[in-house]
């Protein structure tokens, strides 16, 4: 948990979005609605970057008997819950009830809200208020979830950014920076250096504008689980070296103080 309170925040919502359809799944299984009676983050793992289930010991596809609905209380440390009695004498929903506020206590509180682009977080938030409430079921959750993962790797939160700002850099094809002189920011992919996933050069050229120390970005190639591309900002370099594999944008009036940043 605390790697991936560390790691960016497109990671920490993979896990996320990853334990809701989980969730959605476990309560349309063709056993039933399951409930996890032993909900805790050490019944998870991470196998490259994906939440996995090791543990189902304590799982149940039982709904709660009832006979009315007082019942149906579904108590939390911190507050709790009701659900109708049915005609068959169940609590129906709880199972599900349950495995979605245990998500939002144990994962989303702390996953979920830190650090999510400016643009999306009124429907973070709306989401976590609804989690946080119970006023919606998985399945709702999951659609809300599906929305924030959409926009994000279509890259529709950044429509309102600035079309000029990438002319303020010159663009150099074929090459990367060598003797560079980077800094950290965070949350980064690398702890020693500058690393950001971005959805196009126009995002790059905006991080590397809010930040004071940046002079030049880099881009190769490389994109994470969904399909943005990873960006090297960094405050100066003493030269470059041939790389079919990179471009190298430099800010032209960083640049043009004495040629290459230092």
């Amino acid at each position: 948990m605390i790697q991936l309170l560390q790691s960016p925040w497109e990671e920490r919502f993979r896990v996320c979005l990853g334990l809701v359809r989980l969730l959605h799944f476990l309560s349309e299984s063709p056993l039933g609605s399951v409930a996890l009676l032993d909900f805790q983050p050490r019944q998870f793992v991470m196998v490259e970057g994906e939440l996995k289930l090791t543990d189902l010991d304590d799982a149940t596809t039982r709904e709660p008997l009832c006979r009315t609905d007082a019942d149906c209380l579904l108590q939390f440390p911190l507050r709790n819950f009701s659900a109708r009695c049915s005609e068959r004498g169940l609590c129906e929903g709880m199972n599900e009830m349950r495995n979605l506020y245990n998500a939002h206590r144990y994962f989303f509180l702390y996953l979920l809200p830190h650090q999510a682009p400016v643009t999306l977080r009124p429907l973070v938030d709306q989401i976590m208020n609804s989690t946080a409430e119970l006023r919606n079921n998985t399945n709702g959750t999951l659609e809300a979830f599906e929305e924030v993962f959409h926009i994000f790797r279509s890259g529709r939160h950044l429509e309102n950014l600035p079309p000029t700002l990438i002319r303020e850099y010159t663009s150099m094809r074929g090459v990367s920076s060598a003797g560079n002189v980077d800094y950290r920011c965070w949350p980064s992919y690398n702890q020693q250096g500058c690393v950001l996933s971005v959805h196009s050069t126009r995002e790059a050229a905006a991080i590397c504008h809010s930040h004071p120390q940046c002079t030049s970005f880099s881009l190769r190639g490389q994109r994470t689980w969904t399909g943005r591309l990873l960006a090297t900002f960094r405050s100066g370099f003493s030269h470059l070296v041939p790389d079919v594999h990179s471009v190298v944008y430099m800010r032209k009036t960083k640049a043009s103080l004495g040629g290459a940043p230092q």
